[in-house]
């Protein structure tokens, strides 16, 4: 059988024999052991409850699962719980297992993400993410509900993958008979081993967590390096797939860029390249790959595509190691990723753009062989990738930890600074995430998590800026902006000509002097009377995303009345809606200096509006609030709102003094 012939198969009884002996076991699966989404016929018994997250289920997973069942760890009713950083991959991998048990979505097979919960009470087979988790700590901080943890695809090392890991640590001491198996495809085994081995005083020599190494089942790849470096990676990217498509034998081709805008830009070059192909040639398909795609564009990358028809994927590092695509034969690597970076001087979060480690670079080569030999070409040169990180630092290092240390107090962790991190977060970015949450009035004074408010905020699924303003007065404008940032792509953009001209006319009729945000607000106003797609193509606007943040919207309507926060309306009273958005968004303010760019209060940061605001091309404002920062050759500001200097004074007094903000 198929099966039988997997790396893993030969290693059933090490799993069940290590499972009953250790309480964690680090198993280490090399690209290709079995590690993919094609999930294998298995029969579950009536007894049990399965419960996965939110990226792939590989087929190394759902045997070790398959086995646990058989050696009865859940004869008691108990679930088996797996985490993985990735949602992309939950939805395709729920509807992939309710496929092979021909049962509806939603019923047996199920899954549960943020602001979307195809669950009931028949659900047996759940898909979640690691947020999701986090949560179901907060109702039962035992998991007595669980008897097996699987965190998959850890080398990642998220932010909540840390947090997951920190918890999962103290609750074996009280939970002798919960085991976790930490699973990945590169990882450092022995740092992890030694994190989760927890000794006591009666069994100081007793280890509790053991290593397992899987070997690897893989085609051979060629990898290509350039002689010289690319001026433009995304040209390059394109280029690339292009001689690809005219010169290699037949396979699919996964291009990885950093962002959604150069995803998008990248797809609409070889979309009109696509055009062009003769109809004696075979064809090109060009599709995107990025979280905030709606569930049904997703799905669209794992549909085998004709005879004639090569797919050509382009995707940020979502595709590296989460998610396994179907037919992928070629690999164009940019050698570039975009990452989350704190600084906490500023109190600014960016995404910036950087080099990609070695680990991530050998990921993205592993995308290649899994149906036959494969090749991957890198768009750097061999002296470049010699020079790479081997690693990129944690998330826990380089992000905000207001989040972080929010849901720690929810938790009942008062002692933050002393919680057993895998990889301790530097000082300063503590410190910053408690006086930020201290200004928020999440925490008291004396650290402990303030009643409501703090509480409430911890339960809101968005980040506690944003679940500030949520409390605050005109909840039903608020969350209807919220729900609009959760999709991006709502203005369709054509590539120039007549259309782009029309196409601005057009997004011009929902601009208003107040910035992003309020013309968000209007566009979905002006959605809701008019709901048809014939309405959403002339003012190019996309429809699909327009529906996908209704549903978003209704996702987080049912989320406040569970809090029990009142859905209030300020029938259009502008200022209060900058007033409530104020009172979250106070840390990210800008104000116009002197030399014709913006900065921060607080550190001095110069910054700039970004090309796609509805700002851009008016005179500048002279103060600002932003939702998010982009750094490439500049540092943009991304979704503004124009404010007055008062509403920072009224929001946030300590944070912003008065003579401070005088002086600028």
């Amino acid at each position: 059988m198929q099966r039988q012939r997997l790396p893993i198969f030969k290693n059933k009884d090490h799993i069940i024999y290590l499972l009953e002996k250790y309480q964690t076991l680090v198993l280490v699966g090399e690209t290709g052991c079995g590690k993919s989404t094609q999930i294998p016929q298995v029969k579950l018994n009536q007894i049990f409850n399965v419960s996965c997250s939110i990226a792939t289920l590989n087929r190394k997973q759902f045997d070790c699962i398959k086995y646990l069942l058989e050696a009865g760890w859940c004869a008691d009713g108990k679930k088996i719980g797996i985490t993985e950083p990735r949602r992309v991959a939950v939805t395709s991998l729920a509807n992939r297992v309710a496929d092979e048990r021909n049962c509806i979505l939603g019923t047996t097979v199920g899954y549960c993400i943020r602001f979307d919960d195809y669950t009931d009470e028949t659900t047996r087979i759940k898909y979640m993410t690691e947020g999701i988790l986090l949560r179901e700590l907060m109702r039962d901080p035992l998991l007595t509900s669980y008897s097996v943890i699987i965190l998959d695809e850890v080398h990642e090392r998220t932010l909540l993958t840390d947090i997951i890991m920190g918890l999962l640590k103290k609750i074996i001491r009280k939970r002798k008979s919960l085991r976790i198996i930490v699973s990945s495809a590169t990882v450092d085994a022995e740092e992890l081993r030694d994190f989760f081995n927890v000794n006591t005083m009666k069994d100081s020599n007793k280890n509790n967590a053991v290593i397992m190494s899987v070997e690897g089942r893989l085609y051979p790849v060629d990898v290509f390096f350039l002689k010289e470096p690319v001026a433009n990676y995304i040209n390059g990217v394109v280029d690339t797939a292009l001689k690809i498509h005219n010169t290699e034998e037949s396979g699919d081709i996964l291009a990885f860029l950093t962002g959604l805008d150069e995803v998008d830009q990248a797809v609409s070059l070889l979309s009109e390249y696509a055009k062009l192909i003769k109809d004696d040639k075979q064809k090109l398909l060009p599709l995107p790959m990025y979280g905030s795609l709606s569930n049904a564009e997703q799905l669209k990358v794992f549909w085998r595509a004709a005879k004639d028809t090569r797919k050509v994927i382009i995707a940020t590092n979502i595709a590296e190691t989460s998610i396994t695509i179907p037919n992928i034969v070629y690999v164009i690597d940019c050698g570039f990723v975009k990452i989350p970076w704190f600084e906490a001087e500023t109190q600014t979060n960016s995404l910036v753009i950087v080099p990609i480690s070695k680990a991530s670079a050998n990921q993205r080569a592993g995308r290649a062989g899994r149906v036959r030999t494969g090749k991957i070409f890198r768009l750097y040169t061999e002296e470049t990738y010699a020079e790479l990180f081997e690693a990129i630092p944690p998330e826990m290092q380089r992000s905000d930890l207001a989040p972080a240390i929010l849901q720690l107090k929810a938790l009942g962790i008062d002692n933050v600074l002393r919680f057993n991190f895998p990889s301790a977060p530097p000082s300063k970015n503590l410190v910053a995430g408690l006086e930020l949450l201290y200004t928020l009035d999440a925490i008291d004074s004396n650290g402990d998590l303030t009643m409501p408010l703090g509480l409430t905020m911890a339960e809101i699924p968005l980040e506690p800026v944003l679940a500030k303003s949520c409390e605050i007065g005109c909840s039903e404008e608020i969350t209807t902006i919220f729900a609009m940032l959760q999709v991006q792509n709502v203005f369709i953009q054509p590539g120039g000509g007549q259309s782009a001209l029309k196409a601005r006319i057009a997004h011009r009729k929902f601009e208003v002097e107040e910035g992003d945000l309020l013309t968000l607000l209007n566009v979905y106003t002006a959605f809701e009377q008019n709901k048809t797609p014939a309405w959403c193509q002339k003012y190019f606007l996309n429809h699909k995303v327009l529906r996908r943040a209704t549903e978003i919207r209704v996702q987080m309507h049912k989320m406040l009345k569970h809090l029990d926060i009142p859905l209030v309306s300020c029938n259009g009273n502008v200022q209060q809606i900058l007033k409530c958005l104020t009172a979250g968004l106070f840390p990210k303010a800008a104000y116009l200096h002197y030399t014709g760019t913006y900065r921060t209060v607080r550190g001095n940061k110069d910054l700039y509006i970004h090309p796609n605001s509805c700002l851009y091309t008016l005179k500048q404002p002279q103060w600002l609030l932003f939702c998010e920062i982009l750094q490439t050759n500049k540092t943009y500001m991304k979704d503004l709102t124009v404010i007055q200097p008062e509403m920072l004074l009224d929001a946030a007094p300590h944070f912003y003094e008065r003579t401070s903000l005088e002086s600028v």
